[in-house]
């Protein structure tokens, strides 16, 4: 592992500094932060300072104890809700593969109706009508995300259980689930590890926008999303506030695309 990370590049490098600092702010938000996530520490938009660091939001809470706290709930968030995806997605996946016929039929066309409808207008008439608590929240996004993963997992699947080590396995008289788990899985890990973490950049920046639209983390709860839909107005008075959530959201997005793009090139076996 050390030395895989030796003879990364300065970019793989880079994103992985990133995640590692939102990973850290995120499990230890309560011992860095200076007050409680809720807590009204001051004036309305107050600029930056050694009291605030990066100023108070559109309530005086401080900006700075709200970024971290809204990296421990949208990526706690993000990452389960992406997890559970690739769970239902890949075990969809590899059945409609392993099975074929009428599994594989039945489930395609049942992604293809809900790849159909567009993702963002699915998801807030689904929350619109189950409202918008946590667990709501995760399994709607889950499930829509998972019709995406499913595609992916069938189709390296289908390539997989071609070859003649799945044929044996059969011929052997294993069963579907140890198929699917002892080799087919193992073989397609590398694309998938890829596609998570891209997943993870998309569900978390799907998570942000349904927040700044008002059906994603609800307040009082800290949420880079809404952080930036609440103080938006911010920007009419030449306060620059809603800028630092805006940037978390980017600085986290790009950090994972560069450790996803260095996974990449390593499993594909280029050289440099």
């Amino acid at each position: 592992m050390f030395k895989l990370l030796n003879q990364s590049p300065i970019s793989a490098r880079i994103g992985l500094a990133i995640v590692v600092i939102n990973i850290v702010a995120a499990l230890f938000a309560p011992l860095i932060a200076p007050f409680g996530e809720t807590e009204v520490v001051g004036d309305v938009w107050l600029p930056m300072s050694f009291d605030h660091l990066l100023g108070t939001d559109q309530l005086g809470r401080d900006l700075f104890t709200r970024i971290l706290y809204g990296a421990r709930n949208t990526i706690a968030i993000a990452f389960v809700t992406t997890l559970l995806s690739f769970v239902v997605g890949i075990v969809g996946g590899f059945l409609a593969a392993t099975l074929k016929g009428w599994t594989d039929l039945a489930l395609s066309r049942i992604v293809d109706v809900m790849m159909a409808i567009p993702i963002l207008i699915f998801a807030l008439t689904v929350l619109s009508v189950v409202g918008t608590s946590m667990v709501a929240l995760i399994l709607v996004i889950a499930l829509l995300d998972s019709t995406r993963v499913y595609r992916l997992s069938r189709a390296v699947a289908m390539d997989i259980e071609a070859l003649d080590f799945v044929e044996a396995a059969r011929l052997r008289g294993e069963k579907i689930w140890w198929l699917m788990r002892h080799e087919i899985l193992p073989n397609a890990m590398p694309p998938l590890v890829a596609e998570f973490g891209l997943r993870f950049c998309f569900v978390f920046l799907f998570i942000a926008a349904l927040s700044f639209l008002g059906l994603g983390i609800q307040p009082p709860t800290a949420d880079w999303g809404s952080m930036v839909r609440e103080n938006a107005g911010a920007i009419t008075f030449g306060i620059f506030i809603p800028l630092w959530p805006a940037g978390a959201i980017a600085f986290l997005t790009v950090g994972v695309n560069l450790i996803v793009d260095w996974f990449l090139h390593v499993a594909s076996g280029l050289k440099d």
